[in-house]
């Protein structure tokens, strides 16, 4: 089973993945697919209030905010990582349970990245909004730096993210049955 989508000019098809019997989710995976990554990035661009710099959570969020800021010309966009690294200092952490992945995860912040957020305008992208428990991980790191959000983005909101009046997105991705029929 497939969903087909047109995200950004270009048409895809999503395949559907089980996360429990009763729900099913279209995949949406960038990596690899370098002109969606491109095309999505410009169209995003041409939503994406002003902003200082742009923050993504790892992993699939990378090639988006590294496309954008490659096309704005930007020198430096920020991760927060799934886990610390050793050249990563005054670590800050935020805990997401997102709906792709099993368990409590926690994102991380070097704190050189959080000093370059103090008091600016932080834009968070990401590749498809659900949950938004990502969001708010990363919204709680950018407030711990002392950021100033002005928006959030994804190429795709899914389920109840789309509705959402707080995240400028491309497209939306609904949830659905096992059978393949959209969730109402």
């Amino acid at each position: 089973m497939v969903y087909p989508i047109t995200i950004a000019g270009l048409k895809r098809e999503l395949p559907l993945c089980k996360v429990n019997d009763d729900l099913y989710i279209g995949a949406f995976v960038i990596f690899g697919d370098p002109a969606l990554t491109t095309a999505s990035a410009k169209a995003l661009l041409e939503k994406a209030p002003e902003y200082d710099y742009i923050i993504t959570a790892e992993a699939k969020g990378i090639p988006l905010a590294h496309e954008m800021a490659r096309l704005t010309g930007d020198s430096y966009y920020i991760v927060a990582r799934k886990k610390p690294k050793l050249y990563m200092t005054s670590v800050f952490e935020a805990t997401v349970q997102s709906i792709t992945t099993v368990g409590e995860q926690k994102l991380y912040l070097d704190g050189k990245d959080a000093e370059l957020m103090k008091g600016k305008r932080i834009l968070i992208v990401d590749d498809v909004a659900s949950t938004g428990a990502s969001l708010l991980a990363v919204e709680q790191l950018v407030e711990k730096a002392g950021g100033i959000i002005c928006g959030k983005m994804a190429i795709l909101a899914e389920g109840a993210a789309i509705a959402r009046g707080d995240i400028i997105y491309l497209e939306p991705l609904p949830l659905f049955n096992a059978d393949g029929s959209v969730k109402e």
